[in-house]
């Protein structure tokens, strides 16, 4: 019980931002006429956030089978390095690796590899109870949402933004919480430079690919890099 109030508490940050664009993705889905049934099986057994946004537009079009398959590759082909970044994590997992490899979101990823696990808990409990609570905020939005969307007249427009918001909330945080402040860096200038070159709608994936490399090159460089330490560090 102990692991379990643990993994609530700090899963709490990512349950506003999932439960209010869970709602977004209701209402759209609800919008093309699917009932919440279809909702709730697309945020258990899909459970992607933007592809399911993306899912909406590709059931109304009624494409193929092609078509959605490399959309879909294209849109969370980014969990690849996720999945690479945690392989270590999770290789002492046991019987909880499939799930946490399954519920791997960009948001559990991001809490997954800040959090401190507390002392007297289970640690594989605890990320996984983690992963679990995560998923549960992301149902219980989309079914929501699509209730709320069936049965109500009033606008959700602009309600997606919480989910920027949440992502610049996780990035001060993890800035502030480092001593070393290059790998930051380098992703900001690769995320930057490729935003100029290829534009806003088609960025992510090489600028995902130009982090991998810098990182990989820099590695020995940014590892012997000195310590951008806080005041309460040098006081220490």
């Amino acid at each position: 019980m102990k692991t379990v109030k643990a993994a609530f508490k700090a899963s709490i940050p990512i349950m506003a931002g999932y439960i209010f664009l869970g709602i977004a993705f209701g209402v759209l889905l609800s919008k093309e006429n699917y009932n919440f049934l279809w909702a709730l099986g697309m945020s258990i057994f899909i459970y992607a956030g933007s592809m399911q946004m993306v899912a909406v537009s590709l059931l109304a079009g009624q494409n193929d089978l092609l078509t959605v398959a490399l959309t879909t590759l294209t849109v969370n082909a980014r969990h690849i390095f996720y999945g690479i970044a945690m392989l270590s994590r999770f290789k002492n997992m046991g019987k909880y690796k499939p799930y946490m490899i399954f519920s791997l979101t960009d948001e559990t990823f991001s809490l997954l590899c800040s959090v401190k696990v507390p002392k007297d808990v289970d640690e594989r409990k605890f990320k996984f109870f983690i992963s679990l609570f995560d998923q549960c905020y992301w149902i219980i939005g989309c079914v929501v949402g699509n209730i709320l969307g069936s049965n109500l007249p009033f606008s959700f427009k602009g309600i997606d933004f919480v989910m920027t918001a949440f992502f610049t909330v996780v990035a001060v945080e993890q800035w502030l919480g480092a001593k070393k402040h290059s790998p930051h860096l380098v992703g900001l200038f690769a995320a930057v430079f490729c935003l100029f070159i290829f534009g806003k709608d088609k960025f992510l994936i090489p600028a995902m690919l130009l982090i991998a490399f810098l990182l990989i090159v820099m590695k020995k460089p940014i590892e012997g890099s000195p310590s951008l330490l806080k005041e309460d560090d040098l006081n220490e």
